[in-house]
């Protein structure tokens, strides 16, 4: 017999089936028992007369919450049943993996009660099963395959870019290094030379989802040091606004197909309607974000003169939310002081590159690129970069490279702010940060 899914059940009213799921409650009563199994699809009731097989309800009664059980029996219409209005009718009942008691802890009970998070984490694979979990990955699920469609839809390529250089991809810093035969390799920080080189190579479009790696000591709420990131390059642009533009059609499109599959559920599982964004975000420059933080009375460290804080991104997206309606706003024009070389410059001081600011935190950087052989190799030198440290990567540009354009964004900090979280422990399969490696 094949598994039926509990979410299908409906279709099998009367029918004999086999249904697989954990234990999710015991009721063992005087003369019957009942039980609660859960799949990834639902759950459901399953009813058993302990006179009609006392071997069976023998076995029942040894049951703990959480194991893993095949069941078989009947299924039946029942409106009284508050589980979907039916019930199933233990036939048979094999014990797949019977669960230690106590559990770690209760992934079910009061939320406001659960463990501290780094407890949570220590048992992740328990964690994980909790409601709000499976419904936060298939979000991410609907979600990835959004972004591809609109890529593809518009006409891009997906790529696969190595994980270990030979060279920083960002600069020295936060950088994890490890033996390589004879040599020294890096984890990649970003795909950002290759998706270049696919310009160079005539790609014109890119994408890839895919990890990074970064050695930031931080012990944030929005950081980790190995995280997936999506990322996107395109050729033939006009400035950094065709980036922006391309990239907020493309969340619209996400936010809309994540709403139109997952919506209800998400209202039922985290206490908010999903609102699908308006295009064009709004867009400031660093010079009116900071006229706005002193309007508004925030006050930057010295050293943050010409960038912004996580405070500063807080206030200045809430002033957008209060202003406009939006969760969304790029800030542009950053100093070539604080951007990597790569970044194009406009004027002498400033680059076309931007910042997207969403829910009051940070998701993304991108901007147009510098593609001319030789300006490339004089900001590289401005930054004290050594040319020949990068000379593979300065190639790209040396036989006819298009003007283009792209960003990173990290998908978890997206799941963040797209599922109201408030903390990227929350929206990332397994975390990793300088304390922790396992499981």
């Amino acid at each position: 017999m094949l598994r039926t899914v509990i979410g299908d059940l409906r279709s099998h009213i009367d029918e004999t089936v086999m249904i697989k799921g954990w234990l999710h409650v015991l009721r063992d009563q005087k003369k019957i028992q009942f039980l609660v199994l859960r799949d990834r699809t639902g759950m459901v009731q399953i009813t058993h007369w302990k006179p009609n097989d006392e071997d069976l309800a023998a076995l029942v009664s040894t049951l703990t919450t959480e194991s893993a059980l095949t069941i078989t029996g009947k299924v039946a219409d029942n409106p009284s049943v508050k589980l979907g209005g039916l019930e199933i009718q233990l036939e048979s009942l094999q014990v797949d993996n019977l669960a230690e008691n106590p559990l770690p802890f209760e992934p079910f009970g009061d939320k406001d009660n659960l463990p501290a998070l780094d407890y949570r984490l220590d048992w992740r694979s328990i964690d994980l099963r909790r409601t709000e979990n499976l419904l936060l990955f298939r979000v991410q699920t609907t979600m990835e395959m959004a972004l591809r469609e609109f890529w593809i839809q518009n006409g891009f390529m997906e790529i696969h870019s190595p994980k270990l250089m030979g060279s920083p991809s960002e600069s020295g810093a936060e950088l994890f290094e490890l033996a390589y035969f004879e040599t020294k390799a890096y984890l990649a920080q970003s795909p950002q030379f290759y998706k270049q080189m696919a310009m160079a190579g005539g790609f014109e479009n890119v994408f890839e989802i895919g990890p990074v790696f970064r050695a930031d000591p931080s012990f944030t709420s929005r950081h980790m040091t190995e995280f997936t990131s999506i990322d996107m390059e395109m050729s033939w642009v006009d400035s950094e606004e065709d980036v922006m533009s391309n990239q907020e059609r493309m969340l619209q499109y996400a936010y809309q197909r994540v709403k139109d599959v997952h919506g209800s559920e998400i209202e039922a599982v985290f206490g908010f309607t999903l609102a699908v964004p308006a295009v064009p975000f709004p867009r400031l420059t660093m010079v009116q974000a900071h006229e706005i933080l002193n309007q508004v009375g925030y006050q930057l460290s010295p050293e943050k003169k010409n960038d912004l804080d996580p405070g500063a991104e807080r206030a200045v997206g809430e002033y957008i939310k209060q202003t406009t309606g939006s969760d969304f706003v790029y800030i542009t024009e950053w100093p070539f002081a604080i951007r990597p070389f790569y970044h194009m410059k406009k004027g002498e001081n400033l680059t076309r590159s931007f910042d997207l600011i969403a829910g009051g935190l940070e998701i993304t950087t991108g901007a147009q690129r510098e593609h001319r052989y030789d300006v490339l190799v004089a900001q590289a030198k401005e930054k004290g970069l050594s040319p020949d440290l990068i000379q593979y990567y300065l190639d790209f540009f040396r036989y006819g490279c298009p003007p283009h354009g792209g960003y990173g964004m990290g998908l978890s900090r997206l799941l963040m702010v797209m599922l109201k979280q408030p903390n990227i422990r929350e929206t990332v399969y397994l975390f990793r940060g300088p304390n922790r490696l396992q499981p």
